[in-house]
């Protein structure tokens, strides 16, 4: 596989640690919940691991997309800075509003249009169980994930920290073609929040999300590096397989392109 670097690919999905993954598309760098951060030690949430690209190996970035900013292990110190230094954020209303004037907040099924002439739907998240959501319509906080769609490119789905099988449901009856989905897996949990229960996808959920969207590649990202992960990606290749999914489950190794130019509707 090749690896992440300033080259940009016509078309590729990556990830580079946790939750931390590149797409190029539609001649665009973006970016998806910096976290570039080294091992830390954050409180209630520990890193493990740091990048396997560093931020600077990047190169310039277009956008960068964040499902939300109030945890580290989405958005760290380092993530942040580089979030804050690219020319255009995608993120919750609550997130853009402490990230700076480039930043635009999103509600679900808001459509945002790049003078490129690419679009980012924002879709909905459930960041934990759904006997949680708050009388505002969420769990432990404000999450978007991101619909990224462009003429004659592939259509991608990115979910977020998402726990629902109903939001991908959704997200599956609004766009019928998705050909690829970049899905959080991972079963993050925090002993203090929720009696312990998962507030991402565990590996069996994530496979679940998989066969509901009905997309032919998927990726599995935010399932390595902190310490609060239930599920690695040995988990998720296993889920995929139980499943009957294994085929549309395409390998992640940190710091390499996962997809790399393909053409809509026909993924590599």
């Amino acid at each position: 596989m090749t690896a992440i670097s300033t080259d940009r690919q016509s078309f590729g999905v990556g990830v580079i640690g946790g939750p931390t993954t590149v797409i190029d598309l539609h001649g665009l760098r973006i970016v998806v919940d910096p976290t570039f951060d080294p091992p830390a030690d954050y409180g209630y949430l520990h890193k493990t691991a740091g990048p396997a690209v560093p931020a600077a190996a990047l190169g310039d970035v277009d956008v960068v997309l964040v499902s939300h900013s109030q945890h580290p292990d989405n958005l760290d110190t380092s993530g942040r800075e580089f979030a804050v230094s690219s020319p255009l954020i995608l993120s919750t209303p609550s997130g853009a509003a402490e990230l700076g004037p480039r930043a635009a907040g999103l509600t679900p099924w808001e459509r945002f249009s790049h003078p490129s002439g690419l679009t980012i739907t924002a879709t909905p998240a459930l960041h934990g169980p759904a006997d949680e959501v708050t009388p505002e319509g969420y769990v432990n906080c404000e999450v978007r994930g991101f619909l990224i769609e462009a003429p004659d490119s592939p259509t991608v789905y990115v979910g977020g920290d998402n726990a629902s099988l109903s939001v991908v449901a959704e997200v599956a009856r609004r766009s019928p073609r998705i050909d690829v989905a970049l899905l959080n897996g991972g079963g993050a949990h925090v002993p203090s929040k929720y009696d312990d229960r998962p507030l991402t996808f565990t590996a069996d959920r994530v496979a679940a999300a998989a066969e509901i969207l009905g997309s032919p590649r998927v990726v599995v990202a935010h399932q390595d590096g902190w310490q609060h992960f239930a599920d690695g990606p040995a988990d998720t290749r296993r889920a995929f397989h139980r499943a009957g999914l294994e085929a549309v489950l395409r390998a992640a190794p940190l710091g390499s392109w996962s997809i790399s130019d393909v053409t809509p509707g026909n993924p590599a």
